[in-house]
């Protein structure tokens, strides 16, 4: 069964793993989203090295269609965030899966762990 990693999950990781106290890595996490959600806010790139990178992209407007009615609709033009994972990531998960460490029948990968 696939496992989400929640914030929470993130700071118990970062505090088992660092030593420093929850009340310091969890103000660090807040700190590193804000900046980076006021860079994408900007319509800056967010590049995190070994990681990926997250870029703000313009949408244009589309003709959308409802798959029950069949019924078309105007969707508008909007921005959304694009994640583009960087090669070590693109890497780390081809191994996994080349060997084996995914779930054939939903497809889901692996934790990667350094």
């Amino acid at each position: 069964m696939s496992r989400t990693r929640t914030r929470a999950d993130l700071i118990e990781r970062a505090v088992a793993e660092t030593g420093l106290p929850r009340a310091e890595v969890s103000a660090m996490l807040d700190d590193m989203l804000r900046l980076m959600g006021s860079a994408l806010m900007n319509c800056e790139t967010v590049k995190l090295t070994g990681f990926g990178s997250l870029q703000v992209r313009s949408r244009a407007a589309r003709t959308g269609r409802n798959p029950r009615t069949g019924t078309e609709h105007e969707i508008s033009p909007r921005h959304t965030v694009v994640f583009t994972p960087s090669a070590q990531l693109r890497q780390a998960l081809a191994t996994r899966v080349s060997g084996g460490d995914i779930r054939e029948s939903t497809r889901e990968v692996a934790t990667v762990d350094r």
